[in-house]
């Protein structure tokens, strides 16, 4: 489904009117575009699976992409008014095995899905701002929302078709509203009124990655209508968010965090989320999320987390600042409830993507729950900031899936000098036990129950 004519008709008024009236906002045309923002990425991704178990049928999977994104923004004009164009796209080069569909037993198709190429108009917007102040955008855009984001961890982000707006009263406080009506999955080169709970073909949508817990036949989504606020005083963080995931879930989510500025160079940290979400005509209505064994009949979910650590600077000229950190989540269970009392995360559940303390590189409590989780987490920069390591381990235990862990271990080396902007990162996950991803035999049906998981990322970013 193509994004409303409209939109773009807007947009292109929009150019023609940046153009007409750039002499009146600059001295010359030149400076106007002098004073435009124009950057992006170049991406390099080679993603590889390994299930730990071999035999006639049984699967490794991988996958390469080559691309990037082009971010164009216009200087302010008529007072404020701007323009914002991003194109996405991803290419295999020829490099994936395709073979074997609908199952592509070979394929990471999270990566770009069962494609050659993906290409997107990802973002296209106008926008009228004031700095510091207010901001106002409509059109195809990024948006980072605890519950609905870019989800960036492929060569295309997540991008949502809609009316997103900023304002803020006070220097310390921000308020926000937001009306999606239509997203652009990682793997999609289009807007669909669908999310990850939709199977991967749903409306020709090449939508891979998520849970799928609905059928082709199920009604389309018509997207979310949410609220925030958010405040920043003192060293207390804090924000808290409605939204109404149209036909899914009405959710509350909130946070808060607190650093004490010691002075030492060690300033221990607190934090705490919360979130309830309800729904008694919800489309997974009838589903049973998460391996759960009951047929449910209504949304509802509790859910709770805190978390503790210490930041610390730099310690001597190799090792630099860093921090650790402990962190605990529980989903409590609700009894007749969807997933018996799973959260329902329309655009991060599958992706690993939701704000929960607990959450690692490939799941967390969002794909296994309801249960407890605890993580402990380890940043440390290396080297003036030219290495950046992040180690982790977080152990699950869910009701429907049983018991699990994650060991995680993250690099990245930024290069300096005359290649600064470039980046080498090798991330890698290891899950074990009951809840572990499972590889998939030639047909598509799932094996390797319980088996060790492998999954290695390494990337290749170049920012400009």
């Amino acid at each position: 489904m193509n994004p409303p004519k409209t939109v773009y008709t807007i947009l292109g008024a929009a150019v023609l009117l940046t153009l007409t009236s750039a002499a009146a906002q600059a001295e010359t045309l030149s400076q106007f575009f002098a004073a435009s923002k124009i950057g992006g990425q170049i991406r390099s991704y080679y993603f590889s699976r390994l299930y730990g178990a071999s035999g006639p049928n049984t699967f490794n999977q991988d996958a390469y992409s080559l691309g990037g994104m082009l971010n164009i923004q216009t200087a302010p004009f008529l007072g404020g008014f701007g323009v914002g164009v991003s194109f996405y796209t991803a290419n295999a080069l020829g490099a994936n095995n395709l073979s074997g569909a609908p199952a592509y037993p070979h394929l990471d198709a999270t990566l770009m899905g069962p494609q050659q190429s993906v290409n997107a108009l990802g973002q296209a917007y106008l926008q009228y701002a004031i700095p510091k102040r207010l901001l106002i955008r409509a059109g195809d855009q990024v948006i980072n929302t605890p519950w609905l984001n870019n989800s960036d961890s492929r060569l295309l982000p997540a991008t949502y078709q809609g009316v997103y707006a900023e304002y803020s009263p006070i220097h310390e406080v921000k308020l926000y509203g937001l009306r999606e009506f239509r997203w652009k999955s990682r793997t999609s080169g289009n807007y669909y009124k669908d999310n990850l709970y939709y199977p991967a073909t749903f409306s020709g949508d090449t939508l891979y990655g998520g849970t799928t817990a609905l059928s082709a036949s199920a009604p389309q989504t018509s997207g979310t209508l949410a609220f925030g606020v958010s405040t920043d005083v003192m060293g207390l963080k804090a924000q808290a968010w409605y939204y109404d995931f149209y036909q899914f879930a009405n959710t509350f989510y909130s946070d808060a965090n607190y650093t004490l500025k010691t002075g030492t160079g060690f300033d221990p940290f607190i934090a705490a989320q919360f979130m309830r979400q309800w729904s008694n005509n919800s489309l997974l209505d009838g589903t049973r999320l998460n391996n759960s064994p009951i047929s449910a009949t209504s949304v509802s979910n509790t859910s709770w987390g805190v978390q503790a650590g210490l930041n610390y600077t730099r310690l001597n000229s190799s090792i630099g600042g860093g921090q650790l950190a402990w962190s605990y989540n529980e989903i409590l269970p609700h009894a007749g409830a969807v997933g018996g009392g799973a959260i329902v995360s329309p655009y991060t559940v599958g992706y690993a993507t939701d704000p929960l303390y607990t959450t690692s590189m490939i799941r967390g409590l969002v794909e296994q729950g309801p249960g407890t989780a605890w993580k402990v987490k380890w940043t440390q920069n290396l080297l003036d900031k030219q290495v950046l390591l992040m180690a982790a381990f977080a152990r699950y235990h869910t009701y429907f899936q049983g018991a699990s862990n994650d060991t995680y271990l993250d690099l990245t080396y930024f290069l300096p000098g005359r290649l600064k902007g470039l980046s080498i990162r090798d991330r890698v996950e290891v899950a074990n036990g009951q809840g572990a991803y499972n590889g998939f035999l030639s047909n598509g049906a799932a094996f390797n129950k319980g088996r060790s998981f492998i999954y290695n990322r390494v990337m290749l970013t170049y920012g400009f």
